[in-house]
């Protein structure tokens, strides 16, 4: 598949974009986090339209391995880290607390573990992620304490606070970050965790830097 963000170039100069100008991002009392220059909003219409494209590629699936997900939205797609190309997977078989964790640790898209629906609201103008390989939302896990606060984790069945995410689009760099709404912070991929966590997305950036950026891929 065309990462999703290269077909998106053309619908940035094609209309109008509702999102805010780039500035200081929405957060509550807490760190000071802006959106660098070149980054917009992605609304679900954008999203929408690059996904369906015919001309888009799809995720590499493992060496024969034909596995299909599925869920209720059509905008599935799978994440993958341009700190070290490998895609992100919902980590079900993890023992408590760390059940359902998202780690960048995939070669290529295996099946339901490296995908997500991506599921808008309107009145938010934000998105829940809900893992295909059990069906929960991905939250924020700002509770949790040392390397793993702010950890994102596929365990919730509602959608709240903690569950949604800004998306942004970089037409320059032709890359997509994340901004939890909880805390305001940007998903980073912890490239220097070690053990269990190593790859590890976490909520936790202040600003879009190498290790905040992905590429989408349809699936």
């Amino acid at each position: 598949m065309t990462p999703v963000l290269l077909s998106l170039a053309a619908l940035l100069a094609a209309s109008a974009w509702n999102a805010p100008a780039a500035g200081a991002a929405p957060s509550a009392a807490g760190p000071s986090v802006t959106v660098p220059s070149g980054w917009e909003k992605v609304d679900a219409d954008e999203l929408s339209a690059v996904a369906r494209d015919a001309d888009a590629r799809k995720a590499p699936l493992a060496a024969g391995d034909g596995v299909s997900a599925q869920a209720e939205e059509p905008e599935l797609l799978a994440v993958q880290s341009l700190v070290n190309d490998r895609f992100v997977a919902t980590e079900k078989s993890y023992p408590a607390p760390n059940t359902g964790v998202l780690r960048a640790r995939s070669d290529a898209y295996n099946g339901s573990w490296e995908g997500f629906a991506f599921e808008w609201d309107e009145a938010t103008a934000t998105y829940a992620l809900k893992s295909l390989a059990n069906n929960r939302y991905v939250a924020v896990e700002k509770n949790y304490t040392g390397n793993a606060q702010n950890v994102l984790r596929a365990r919730s069945t509602s959608v709240g606070g903690w569950e949604r995410f800004a998306l942004y689009y970089n037409e320059t760099e032709d890359r997509y970050a994340f901004q939890s709404t909880l805390n305001g912070l940007f998903v980073t991929m912890e490239n220097s965790h070690t053990g269990s966590l190593q790859y590890l997305l976490r909520a936790r950036s202040t600003d879009i830097g190498g290790w905040e950026q992905f590429a989408l891929w349809g699936i």
